[in-house]
């Protein structure tokens, strides 16, 4: 081949191999070019830079299809008639039955179950008008609570407003709960004060007229601490109800509500006794307690308020298997938390796990007081 001819076919092939990396160019990819001209120091847009890797080695973020969580729902709390003072007991008794309809913790039927249940005993209420004077009002506890943001999270499992699910966080899960209890001590509302002057028997009643039973006593304990624990650990089932007592507080865990040091002043413990309340007396002694929640640190893990302070609380000790609330047994009078002026007289200790002596084992279930109340348990089924 001459000389002309070779650097002729040189010329063809490299006009080739330029068509050739043209023709390549046009089919690169978008990220590569983005690439390319970030290699070239050309600016970029910043929805064409790829994104950088997380610094953690976290997992990408989902992608915008992905659907969003679903928002958190809290409590409504707004209680109507909140500055409303009955000065008679029956006109005390209808205004908080409105509330608790108001609030959606009764329907009509159980509104009125409540109301003939209160208006059989003569002293059931919150306190006789005549001699109770409350701490706090109720518009005083709201913006207590407005202050510290207190926002309590729905818990739709439990199927009634103002409960939360118990359980064992070290071998459970939420889902896994068997039983809710009340945040609040009866009438289970926010910023209403508790119903006392009631009996065992009288609290088992209410609790059943809104589908729930009266909580045992290892579950009062369990939502105290933040953990429930099995029946089988908790009663020494088979022996006298002292042995049983005083096996427990021996191997008890000491812990409060809102954490492992007490501290009344966290609670609803300031109150004071009428005067000439000497002895437990409907006439004498007035039911001085603060509305519930108006204390929002005294509030166990699980969000139940008012374990300690404000109205102590009934409930039931079985002493055998079938006895437990959940087998719907009934087991004897046992009596949880302190009362409004226990920073003033410590009758008795108040850590979430200790169990009084006998003071309410009466098989007729019949002792009220001025400062004594409840709160209710519901079974889930699983």
């Amino acid at each position: 081949m001459s000389n002309v001819a070779l650097a002729r076919l040189r010329a063809a092939c490299t006009a080739c191999a330029a068509l050739l990396a043209l023709a390549l160019a046009a089919c690169e990819p978008a990220d590569d070019q983005a690439h390319a001209a970030t290699r070239t120091d050309e600016p970029t847009t910043a929805t064409s830079a790829p994104a950088a890797p997380s610094a953690s080695g976290a997992a990408p973020a989902p992608s915008a299809s992905a659907p969003p969580p679903p928002p958190v729902e809290y409590e409504a709390d707004e209680l109507p008639e909140a500055d409303l003072e009955p000065a008679t007991l029956p006109e005390q008794r209808a205004a908080m039955v409105r509330r608790m309809r108001a609030l959606g913790v009764v329907d009509d039927e159980g509104a009125a179950a409540v109301a003939a249940l209160m208006a059989s005993s003569k002293m059931m209420g919150q306190g006789n008008p005549s001699v109770t004077h409350h701490p706090l009002t109720r518009t005083e506890c709201a913006l207590r609570r407005r202050a510290a943001e207190v926002k309590d999270e729905k818990k739709p499992a439990c199927g009634a407003p103002f409960m939360v699910p118990l359980w064992d966080p070290a071998v459970e899960d939420e889902s896994s709960a068997r039983v809710c209890i009340d945040r609040y001590e009866f009438p289970g509302l926010p910023c209403e004060y508790p119903v006392t002057w009631v009996t065992t028997a009288q609290a088992q009643s209410l609790c059943k007229a809104l589908g729930k039973r009266l909580c045992d006593a290892h579950e009062w304990e369990g939502a105290c601490a933040g953990a429930v624990l099995g029946p089988e650990v908790e009663y020494a089932f088979g022996r006298p109800r002292q042995t049983m007592q005083g096996l427990h507080n021996v191997h008890r865990e000491i812990r409060w509500a809102y954490g492992a040091e007490k501290d009344h002043g966290k609670c609803a413990t300031q109150s004071q006794k009428s005067k000439g309340c000497d002895a437990p007396s409907y006439r004498h002694c007035g039911s001085n307690t603060s509305p519930a929640g108006a204390f929002p640190a005294c509030r166990s893990p699980f969000g139940v308020y008012d374990l300690h302070g404000n109205a102590a609380e009934h409930m039931l000790l079985p002493r055998k298997a079938e006895e437990l609330g959940a087998r719907g047994g009934l087991g004897v009078p046992e009596m949880k938390g302190s009362w409004f002026i226990f920073q003033k007289l410590e009758a008795h200790k108040d850590d979430c796990r200790w169990r009084a002596p006998a003071w309410h084992d009466n098989e007729g279930r019949n002792h009220s007081n001025y400062h004594l109340g409840f709160r209710c348990c519901r079974d889930l089924a699983r």
